[in-house]
């Protein structure tokens, strides 16, 4: 810059141009570029221009711009890569995901957020992910909010392969009967899934309990559902249903604190509205940006209703007292309530007698103490022969592995239907 302003006053005055030029190592049509622009600009003038081009025959139309900021508008928590897959579906060819954001930075958009170091959590591994659709469903409640119409508690129950959202359905109470009454819904219409995951809280779990088993979950046993249930207080085991529920708590709960609801159908009528937009509309980058409805495909295992008897084979059956007990041999034993009219198998071992749900060996009664034990958790293989046997066919479910020191869920055996 020196160099160019020292020039520049020497050529002010100069008589033989070309001479300066070559004391200056420059060419004269630089020369003279720079002299003129000093004597129109001054010194600012001789500073570097910007090299962009006036215009630009890519750049994106008006028309584009718009569109782009119509869809952000609509959808105003999506990212670039989402809106630039519903612009292919709607318009055709779409422009890139840079020029999308940079549409989105310059109209003021985009809510840049401050990324956080992760911390060292020592989270356990990952366990098991569902491979196919009806593998694995996750079920959990989003949390109380409260709107003009009251407070409300939305039961969500999501398939993990095809992250479809089964269920959203506001729940005025979160009993067991409430619960039990929408699953036998979503059971006749989709059919029952291998297995669900849940949270050890009520009423899919009770961390008191003989195994943790509530009466809801005894009752997922008996149709044949495996239950995986997450470490208790660590939420990120059942990490992609929380993140759902990061977009329902601000794409639904906050405009329902805003506005809020006129009525409870009105209220289910918005999550509905919600819900097939997830489903039908918004795509997702773990489905190469394809749409849960897309990717889901109904269970063929068909739901006919809950079992009225489970039989075993090779073991006396005896029925489980409403109050979670047990008579033998003019002996009461505490059993669990969680299975209160339900029959179990005891089996003879020895001085005591293995007492089993299903397949499940959930305890051992010991007649000379008078005495039961639980099990701790679920063995890791039963001999199907000792298991149940579902409408005499001799066919057994497989049982699931209970976990390691290292697995995520909890995985308990399934009971076959009668």
């Amino acid at each position: 810059m020196n160099q160019r302003t020292e020039f520049a006053l020497r050529a002010v005055q100069c008589g033989n141009f070309r001479e300066l030029c070559r004391e200056f190592g420059i060419s004269p049509k630089t020369g003279y570029k720079w002299k003129e622009r000093f004597i129109a600009e001054g010194l600012g003038g001789l500073e570097d221009e910007s090299r962009r081009p006036r215009s630009s025959p890519a750049a994106l139309s008006e028309e584009v711009v718009c569109r782009l900021v119509k869809l952000k508008t609509a959808h105003r928590f999506w990212g670039a890569r989402k809106l630039e897959e519903l612009y292919k579906r709607s318009w055709g060819e779409a422009p890139s995901e840079s020029s999308i954001k940079r549409v989105l930075e310059r109209c003021g958009l985009v809510e840049k957020k401050r990324r956080r170091a992760a911390a060292e959590t020592g989270r356990l591994s990952q366990g098991r992910k569902a491979s196919a659709c009806n593998e694995i469903w996750t079920v959990d409640f989003k949390g109380w909010w409260k709107d003009r119409c009251g407070k409300s508690n939305p039961l969500t129950v999501r398939d993990e392969y095809s992250r479809c959202i089964l269920e959203l359905r506001h729940m005025p109470e979160g009993t067991t009967e409430a619960v039990q009454a929408c699953f036998e819904k979503l059971f006749a219409c989709y059919g029952l899934p291998g297995a669900i995951r849940s949270d050890n809280g009520p009423p899919f779990g009770c961390t008191q309990a003989l195994l943790g088993l509530s009466r809801l979950s005894v009752w997922w046993l008996a149709l044949g559902i495996e239950l995986e249930r997450s470490r208790p207080g660590c939420p990120q085991d059942n990490g992609a249903h929380e993140r759902m529920h990061k977009d329902v708590k601000r794409e639904i709960q906050a405009l329902a604190a805003q506005s809020g609801h006129e009525s409870e159908a009105a209220r289910q009528a918005a999550f509905e509205v919600w819900r097939r937009e997830f489903n039908e509309v918004r795509p997702h980058d773990s489905l190469g940006m394809k749409c849960p409805a897309e990717v889901y495909g109904k269970s063929p295992r068909r739901f006919t209703g809950t079992p009225q008897i489970i039989s075993y084979q090779g073991m006396e059956p005896r029925r489980v007292h409403k109050g979670g007990w047990m008579t033998y041999d003019g002996t009461r034993y505490q059993i669990s309530a969680a299975l209160g009219g339900w029959d179990v198998g005891l089996k003879s071992a020895g001085n005591k007698l293995e007492v089993y749900f299903g397949k499940l060996l959930i305890g051992w009664m010991e007649p000379e103490s008078e005495s039961f034990r639980p099990n701790t958790f679920a063995p890791q293989q039963q001999n199907p022969k000792e298991g149940v046997e579902p409408d005499g066919s001799g066919k057994s479910l497989r049982s699931a592995t209970p976990p390691s020191g290292t697995s995520r869920s909890h995985p308990v055996p399934s009971v076959p239907p009668a």
